[in-house]
């Protein structure tokens, strides 16, 4: 053989390689080939015997899959995905660069399809080669090895573990410090995908250092390299109020709330999601949050064109309002009641939530933050909620925050009376199709409201509809109101009242009869015999007895 055809020999067999991974890289794009991947018997390659690479038929490798016209006369093997994934990994150890990338971009495809291709990546031994490779291979096979690690790292703790357990953590931490700001939103990705899990998973990633480089990370010029740093601290602070602190003793907190007015609505995201993360825990960490000054900046983000945005600056006021009355009432300084109130009018669904939690959160800790909801007008956009959701959880929390609201004085008991919330609220609570929590809530709302509620043209209806659980506290109302009111008498007996609860049967020496003879005592004996029931018959058997006088 002449030179050239030797190296003709060589250029094939490096073409065969190349051609391999790449189908099998463009294969892994399209969801419809990965279950034919996944078959054992639905994957063949057609080998050429005369060329090996350590033992591995490499030569004149082509995929067919079923159904395939073109079968070359060449001997056939049924390898399966566990055939995909050795020929794969063998191939991340080729002399050529690029042939090692894309094999690795093709694992990475594979493994994110879902857990059990995730699976066969560890289980062929594939993670400790990975993590060899990153700290000697180039910036382009770095990334797609921090691809790979990511990939198998996001389907469950157990394969994130594996990770860690292969020693991945010291290098992807290695690799946020690459000059290469795409290895470094690699790396970054990789290390969100394991903390994300679990607070052992989160404390590893901290461990081995992560956290100052991820901050570094979010003040580099490159969107997407804040955005995933800031979604990685989002997920190492979300565990703990140890592992939240970790994340402000690195100064991610003054950073992150600097940026909150950044014009990308991704990265505006992640920031309030990383903000409210920290802020949840702990008072002093809400504190923290608070001095980093994001009153009044975030605010704008409730007016927001972007849904989560809107959402995510909700919550993160949520996790803020809901520790102390100081922090309540410093949110309304700010002018936040009104802004969550006039966000949930903006918005529907799920974004609403976080506000409508909000303003139960300020409303619960004392009777003037109720107030000043109460004043912002948040009652009726609590009693839209109430009506026009169709999600019960969204309905459930209307009713949580309406009952918070109203449970502290009389005045405030009306002002939810007045907007019709109480029949709604009944109406959920004696449906059948309300899920149980939203029943529990709305009982617990009606609970709270009746108790304080004065306001007797609220309360009337409920002597008509109410169950006997919420009627005990209706006529329990009527017994406290009426002693004391003349004119709240007189309407109570002609509007039927009166009558009403002389036809409620009640257990002798219950409370409900306690409440019913307070409330007879208030009216002359005949008045109260004449709406007995029964007394008509009685009058009427008076006139079938009388005998009038004859002159």
């Amino acid at each position: 053989m002449s030179q050239r055809q030797v190296l003709q020999v060589f250029e094939q067999y490096q073409k065969a390689r190349t051609q391999f991974v790449q189908m099998v890289a463009e294969l892994a794009t399209r969801p419809q080939n990965i279950e034919t991947l996944q078959n054992a018997d639905g994957v063949s390659f057609t080998l050429s015997p005369r060329l090996e690479c350590s033992g591995t038929i490499l030569a004149h490798c082509s995929l067919h899959l079923p159904g395939s016209s073109d079968s070359p006369a060449s001997v056939s093997q049924s390898a399966g995905i566990k055939g995909v994934m050795s020929l794969l990994r063998t191939l991340l150890l080729d002399v050529v660069p690029t042939i090692q990338q894309t094999a690795a971009l093709a694992l990475g495809r594979l493994a994110n399809y879902n857990d059990d291709l995730a699976e066969a990546v560890v289980k062929c031994d594939i993670l400790p080669q990975l993590v060899y490779s990153l700290a000697e291979q180039n910036r382009f096979y770095k990334k797609a090895a921090a691809f790979v690690l990511r990939a198998v790292g996001k389907h469950s703790p157990q394969l994130a573990q594996a990770i860690v357990d292969c020693g991945a953590l010291d290098t992807l931490v290695i690799c946020l410090e690459d000059f290469d700001p795409g290895v470094k939103e690699a790396a970054a990705w990789a290390l969100r995908y394991i903390a994300r899990h679990n607070a052992e998973l989160s404390q590893a990633v901290v461990d081995a250092g992560a956290v100052p480089l991820l901050v570094l990370c979010i003040q580099e010029p490159e969107i997407a390299l804040k955005r995933i740093a800031a979604s990685a601290l989002s997920d190492i602070a979300k565990h703990s109020p140890e592992l939240a602190q970790t994340v402000v003793d690195a100064g991610a907190v003054a950073h992150l709330a600097q940026m909150i007015l950044n014009p990308d609505a991704k990265l505006k995201h992640q920031i309030l999601s990383a903000l409210s993360q920290v802020s949840k825990h702990s008072v002093d960490l809400a504190e923290m949050v608070v001095e980093a000054e994001i009153f009044p900046v975030v605010l704008t983000c409730l007016k927001d064109k972007d849904e989560y945005v809107k959402k995510n600056a909700s919550t993160l006021i949520r996790e803020i309002a809901k520790h102390t009355p100081e922090l309540s009432q410093l949110v309304v300084n700010a002018g936040g009641v009104a802004a969550v109130i006039d966000c949930i009018g903006s918005c529907k669904g799920n974004t609403r939530l976080p506000g409508i939690m909000m303003l139960g959160y300020v409303a619960a800790h004392s009777e003037n933050l109720a107030m000043a909801v109460i004043i912002s007008k948040g009652v009726p956009q609590l009693s839209v909620c109430l009506s026009e959701e169709p999600e019960d959880h969204i309905k459930a929390a209307a009713a949580w925050a309406l009952g918070q609201i109203g449970r502290h004085t009389p005045e405030h008991a009306r002002a939810v009376a007045v907007t019709n919330t109480l029949p709604v609220l009944l109406s959920l609570y004696m449906s059948t199709e309300s899920s149980e929590d939203l029943q529990v809530k709305s009982k617990k709302a009606i609970k709270n409201i009746l108790q304080k509620c004065t306001y007797l043209p609220a309360l009337e209806p409920f002597l008509y509809d109410a169950p006997p659980n919420i009627l005990k506290h209706v006529v329990g109302q009527f017994s406290k109101v009426l002693p004391h009111d003349s004119k709240a008498r007189r309407l109570f007996v002609t509007s039927g009242g009166l009558k009403k609860v002389q036809e409620i049967k009640a257990e002798p020496g219950s409370l409900l009869q306690e409440y019913i003879n307070s409330i007879n005592s208030c009216y002359p004996e005949e008045i109260v015999r004449y709406y007995s029931p029964g007394y008509s018959d009685t009058l009427l058997q008076r006139v079938d007895s009388y005998q009038p006088l004859n002159n």
